[in-house]
């Protein structure tokens, strides 16, 4: 997928863990897990406003797209 989900990278970069950002933005471990892993085929802007809000980015630091 030409898509690739960066959430880890800026997870450790803000040095916050996944049961805490969970805890942030109200998003079930699982549902925030199969982003994480890059598993997720859909995201709402809600949840994407919400995650970047807690860790102080831009979906573009979450979000990168990669040609084949």
């Amino acid at each position: 997928m030409p898509i690739i989900v960066n959430l880890d990278v800026m997870m450790a970069k803000r040095k916050m863990s996944l049961n805490e950002l969970s805890e942030k933005v109200d998003i079930t471990l699982s549902n925030l897990s199969i982003l994480k892993t890059g598993k997720a085929k859909a995201i709402r802007f809600s949840t994407l406003e919400s995650i970047c809000a807690a860790l102080g980015c831009q979906p573009g630091d979450i979000l990168e797209f990669r040609g084949e």
